[in-house]
């Protein structure tokens, strides 16, 4: 079996524990996952200011090929304030289209599903998000923590982000995988 790949975009302001916690999980259960700063900066400080030294510059690394299909297996776009520098560079935008498009998994948590939103990929589906975005996404299934539909996963928020990186555990590697990763955190 292949091995995974994840490309988590991070910019500053971003929510640590939605980022961290499932690329953590997903690291465990062996897939690649590169965390790409958008700015020109690799060191990238979260919402709490926990700084983060990224893997490398979106800028700098190649996400889509020369057919604009994705170089990654996912896109994790994770929430917090973050999200509206994602919004304003429009780069998250465009490449979650672009791996939706290729059914490529488009996963995005807390304000996150809003750049899905900004992607026209929200239309007729199931999803959740974060409380403080509801007035911007009133279809948003507010009771559910994880919703998947098709190749979009979405989650509500920090108190989530161990079911949402499961889930994308799951999604990638399959339930057994799931499964062993939740046992061996003690889930």
């Amino acid at each position: 079996m292949k091995t995974p790949r994840v490309l988590c975009l991070l910019a500053e302001g971003f929510e640590e524990i939605e980022a961290l916690v499932p690329v953590d999980l997903l690291r465990r259960a062996n897939c690649e996952v590169v965390l790409a700063a958008i700015a020109e900066n690799r060191e990238v400080m979260g919402r709490n200011g926990i700084v983060i030294k990224a893997d490398a510059l979106l800028s700098q690394i190649s996400s889509l090929n020369e057919r604009r299909q994705p170089e990654f297996d996912a896109l994790l776009v994770p929430g917090g304030p973050g999200v509206s520098r994602l919004r304003k560079d429009g780069q998250a935008t465009q490449l979650a289209a672009a791996y939706a498009q290729a059914k490529a998994w488009v996963a995005a948590i807390c304000a996150g599903p809003t750049v899905l939103l900004d992607a026209g990929l929200l239309k007729g589906r199931r999803f959740t998000a974060h409380f403080s975005v509801q007035e911007e996404l009133p279809d948003a299934m507010g009771a559910e923590r994880v919703v998947i539909d098709e190749n979009i996963i979405t989650s509500r928020g920090a108190g989530t982000a161990l079911e949402f990186g499961l889930a994308l555990v799951q999604a990638l590697m399959g339930a057994q995988k799931r499964e062993e990763i939740a046992q061996s955190i003690m889930l």
